[in-house]
């Protein structure tokens, strides 16, 4: 039976290791020696990596992990150096008895992908990267705002037990800006409550569409939250326009 297991690195990076047997994948490996202590301490073998996008906290150790293992297969865009397994938007393949759909979500950076497992029951499990964050979303770099708010509406189309893997632990943080933006929201005040003693990823669909106001946008207090910014009322009837002001402010928060 597969596993997922977190392993954090750099200051607040997730490597995500999924497990089976001997064999294991890890996505996003910013650091090298984090996964090669966890592989030798549990004896198992590096099948494959596979990569949301090329920055450099999220693939500094591809290099020495090739090295290591020589096997493996490093998959993402044929663009990106270290890329041996090109995938892109609509590729599928099999592994650990779960099929995955690679798919390409803009807006972070414009080649962003997402890893979309399903296993036999069912269950969808999503390496998100930097795209979706629990209460957040990432920082629009390369990409556009539109590109943003059309993946995580993509992503927000998932049934809502979907787990998310973000690659970064933001989500105190990111609670706190969402309380300033819904400060009657009770569900993000439990959760920012429950920052301090639980763990906070994997997170479910369900709740992110109760606190990340990333996928509130149409929600009223959102929207007075974002008009009391500055937002004219014309504009604040558009979903892309709430999400637009929405990131500004984060951003300077």
């Amino acid at each position: 039976m597969m596993q997922i297991v977190p392993l954090p690195a750099l200051s607040d990076n997730y490597i995500w290791l999924l497990r089976q047997g001997n064999q294991a994948i890890v996505v996003d490996p910013g650091d090298a020696a984090v996964v090669m202590n966890y592989l030798a301490a549990q004896a198992l073998n590096l099948n494959a990596i596979w990569l949301t996008h090329a920055h450099y906290d999220h693939t500094d150790g591809v290099a020495a992990l090739k090295q290591h293992y020589p096997q493996c297969q490093v998959a993402g865009w044929s663009e990106w150096p270290e890329v041996n397994r090109a995938v892109n938007e609509g590729s599928e393949f099999e592994v650990f008895g779960q099929q995955v759909a690679v798919w390409h979500i803009p807006g972070h950076t414009a080649d962003h992908l997402a890893y979309v497992l399903t296993d036999s029951a069912g269950q969808q499990r999503v390496f998100c990267g930097d795209t979706l964050f629990s209460a957040g979303c990432g920082r629009v770099f390369t990409g556009t705002m539109a590109q943003m708010f059309a993946s995580l509406q993509r992503l927000n189309s998932l049934p809502e037990n979907t787990l998310f893997y973000p690659a970064h632990e933001y989500t105190a943080a990111n609670l706190k800006f969402a309380q300033a933006v819904e400060p009657d929201n009770p569900a993000i005040r439990q959760a920012l409550l429950q920052t301090a003693t639980l763990p906070t990823l994997p997170v479910s669909l369900a709740h992110e569409r109760e606190i990340n106001p990333f996928l509130r946008t149409s929600q009223p207090p959102v929207i007075a939250s974002v008009v009391q910014k500055g937002l004219s009322e014309q504009q604040s009837t558009e979903p892309l326009a709430v999400f637009t002001c929405l990131r500004e402010w984060k951003n300077r928060f």
